[in-house]
């Protein structure tokens, strides 16, 4: 009788694991995938939320300054202002004075841009002109903010600009103040003004509706909110490779197994969990963007992307990861990890090639304390790499500890490596960094570089910076060059390095070690 209650206890035990614990496996992919689902599309929406408050603010203050100035409108003054706001903001294409709708000077000079409808006016005043009219083709879309007789002209699709690692997102950016059968302010994709009811005071909210999860995210600055949508689609096919992982081994290895993998995995939900979970299991790599000499066409080096493939195989963009690991302070262990790779991959060949250099992104972060000195003497010594190979890049995603950055860049110089500030324009830069730092590069963003050519706006703007480059004897390095005729443009300019798809995509650092190799050979053909 004994034997038999044993077999029977040994025989539910059996069922259970081959059945109760594979269904509830399933369950817990199902709620690991919405939660990752989750956290994803809030990081997105935040992502946009927060380009969309710094458009916001820099258009609040340049307007200000505008409004507040002694100058009378389009004077040299006026204007010498407005070109100063340009090219000292982040977001901001043009300012100008507008007069019956049209703005009749600006800091791109005297030809009359008409503004178009105002979709809205705020209860502080702007005029919001969703859609500026621009004659050359290809432009890139424009709105415009206007008080008081002055506007900021800028890129409708900037805030909206995030790396998305999932087809079909949507996001969008919508003033409360606006009608609930108006349009969004900003859109890419199908997004609804309804959905802002879901916020019922709050500052975010999340639901699924019409096959999709939402997260929206309110602004504690500005009257604005910014929305997120995923296709649940999405949701069920991750829900499906979690489960591919998780029912064979509950099925097979027992209720202790089975809980286990569901404890492990309850930890890997939100994206700074996964970032540690990435570090220990060797997820990060490097690739590797060719840097050419224009004026020779050698290729002097390269710049080190890092970059997340996940055990699933899918891949995180820098621009959602980057952001979370500076904010859960993970982001020293990344750079010593990017330092890591890039001895594994280039430091031999460095030590051997003086001449050749590998440029490696720093977060704001790393310039705050003096460790990054350690790390980068570290590297040298391991390697046998010279300082001469490296340069590192002040990447500003955030506001600079002066003081402390002052200290960091200057024991860094000390030693012989040499510092660039990266996308220009784009970030935190302005004149009184490139002033108060020492640097011995300026990476022009490929933001303006895209406008070579065009007649858009913008396209006036990296002369400027090419001119003030070189009155400040910094070398340039434009980023994003994918056409022969930028290129040229470039060159002309007196612009020293370039990057970009015309050259060379990210690659491993074999195939730049060869690329590099035969543009020697050609470099030394033509020479010959």
């Amino acid at each position: 009788m004994r034997g038999r209650i044993i077999l029977w206890i040994s025989i539910v035990i059996a069922l259970a694991s081959v059945v109760v614990l594979p269904w509830l496996a399933w369950r817990e992919a199902q709620r690991q995938a919405f939660d990752a689902a989750a956290d994803m599309t809030r990081a997105y929406a935040r992502a946009v939320l927060y380009r969309t408050d710094k458009t916001a603010q820099q258009a609040e203050l340049a307007i200000g300054r505008l409004m507040s100035q002694g100058a009378p409108p389009c004077s040299p003054d006026s204007l010498a202002l407005m070109r100063q706001l340009d090219l000292t903001s982040t977001y901001i294409q043009a300012l100008g004075f507008v007069r019956a709708g049209t703005i009749v000077c600006s800091s791109m000079g005297s030809v009359p841009l008409p503004l178009g409808e105002v979709s809205l006016r705020t209860s502080k005043g702007i005029a919001i002109h969703p859609h500026v009219p621009l004659a050359a083709p290809g432009a890139s879309p424009l709105i415009a903010l206007e008080r008081g007789g002055y506007a900021a002209v800028l890129h409708r699709d900037l805030p909206l600009d995030i790396s998305t690692a999932i087809p079909d997102v949507a996001v969008g950016v919508f003033h409360v103040e606006a009608a609930s059968s108006a349009a969004p302010e900003l859109a890419k994709g199908a997004v609804k003004r309804a959905w802002l009811g879901a916020l019922r005071g709050r500052m975010e909210a999340r639901f699924i509706e019409d096959g999709r999860l939402v997260v929206v995210v309110r602004s504690s600055r500005f009257l604005i909110a910014a929305v997120a949508a995923l296709p649940v689609a999405y949701l069920e096919e991750r829900a499906e490779a979690i489960a591919w992982r998780l029912v064979p081994m509950a099925a097979l290895a027992g209720l202790a197994i089975a809980v286990a993998v569901l404890v492990l995995a309850r930890q890997q939900r939100s994206i700074a969990a996964a970032l540690r979970h990435a570090l220990r299991n060797n997820e990060f790599y490097l690739s590797y963007q060719p840097i050419v000499e224009l004026a020779t066409g050698r290729c002097v080096g390269v710049e080190a992307l890092l970059r997340w493939r996940r055990s699933t195989g899918e891949q995180i963009g820098p621009d959602l990861f980057i952001p979370v690991a500076e904010q859960s302070g993970i982001i020293t262990r990344l750079t010593e990890r990017v330092l890591e790779l890039a001895e594994a991959d280039a430091g031999a060949y460095l030590a051997a090639n003086p001449d050749f250099h590998v440029a490696l992104n720093l977060s704001p972060a790393d310039f705050g304390s003096t460790a990054i000195v350690g790390m980068v003497e570290r590297f040298l010594q391991r390697s046998g790499a010279r300082p001469s190979n490296l340069i590192v890049e002040i990447t500003e995603r955030d506001f600079l500890d002066m003081d402390n950055a002052l200290r960091v860049i200057a024991a860094l110089r000390a030693r012989g490596v040499e510092v660039a500030v990266d996308d220009f324009g784009t970030g935190y830069s302005s004149l009184s960094y490139l002033a108060a730092l020492e640097l011995d590069f300026l990476k022009i963003d490929r933001a303006f570089i895209e406008a070579i050519g065009t007649g858009a706006p913008t396209s006036q703007v990296v002369g400027h910076i090419i001119a003030m480059a070189r009155t400040m004897g910094l070398r340039m390095i434009a980023e994003g060059v994918e056409s022969q005729a930028q290129a040229d443009y470039l060159q002309g300019q007196a612009v020293q390095y370039a990057q970009g798809w015309l050259f060379g995509r990210p690659m491993s650092f074999a195939d730049a070690v060869r690329l590099a190799a035969q543009r020697e050979e050609r470099a030394a053909g033509v020479a010959a």
